[in-house]
Order: structure tokens, then sequence, then C-alpha cells
């Protein structure tokens, strides 16, 4: 399902003005915003931001933070985020070179509606457990 063909009336209307269409729908692909929602939706930008909002960070401070995520992807999701303008990057004149990681004001925009997706993880959690078990239930082979 495209963004421009969801069920979301005022989401298919902000992003057909902002494509200056505002009479037909948007194709995925001509989606002005599609880039910037990859990447905010990315598992690995959530969790950096979720730990950046709680104040800055070097970058191994980072690595044992966010479990799961290997120190290749998590210079190149730093990388991107500081592309982006949601996180800074500040080099200390140390010997070694000491780095922090901070949220900017623009990413920590973000924390609101990570708050509001997480809230709404955490209400319906038992519902998609309950979902996902229906599913498998149903979608395995019966054995002789």
């Amino acid at each position: 399902m495209s963004l421009g063909h969801t069920a979301v009336p005022l989401l298919d209307r902000q992003l057909a003005a902002a494509a200056g269409s505002a009479d037909r729908p948007v194709s995925h692909a001509q989606c002005p915003v599609r880039d910037v929602l990859e990447r905010v939706g990315d598992k690995w930008t959530v969790l950096v931001v979720v730990e950046l909002v709680r104040g800055p960070r070097r970058f191994t401070e980072l690595l044992r933070a966010v479990d799961g995520i290997s120190r290749r992807m998590l210079t190149r999701t730093l990388r991107l985020l500081e592309r982006d303008g949601l996180v800074e990057r500040t080099v200390f004149p140390t010997v070694p070179p000491a780095v922090e990681y901070r949220i900017t004001e623009l990413g920590a925009g973000l924390a609101g509606p990570l708050d509001v997706l997480a809230a709404w993880a955490v209400e319906h959690r038992a519902d998609i457990e309950s979902a996902r078990a229906a599913y498998d239930a149903r979608d395995r082979p019966a054995r002789p």
C-alpha cells in the first residue's frame, strides 16, 4: 500500500499538497516525504534517537546501549542522522580524539511521536501477540 493510497485522508491531503497535486493521489515513488519516513521508520534510527534524547553519548556508550547493533550499522546510522540534521557530532581535541553525539532540536522533535508510537505498542502488545499466535496456528501444516 502506498502512502498516497492509505486510509488516512488527512495524510493523503498533506502528501498531495506537498507534491503540488491536491486533486490526485500521490504514488509511492512520487511521495515527497518517502526518504524522511524511511529514515525515521528505521529500527536503528528509532533506538539511537531514543538513547540520544536521554543525553549526549559517546560512540561506545551508544554501542552498548543499543542492543544488537553492530559497529558498522551504528556508524552508518549516526552518519545518516547527522546528514539529516537530527544528530550533531562533536570532536574534542584530545589524544585520542573524543567524539560525542547529541540530539539536535530537530531530532528531539521526534521524541513526542515516538512516545505516542511506544504507548500504542504497549497498549496493543497482547492483541498483536494473539494475532500472531492465531496466524501461526492456521499457517502450520497438519502433522499426521
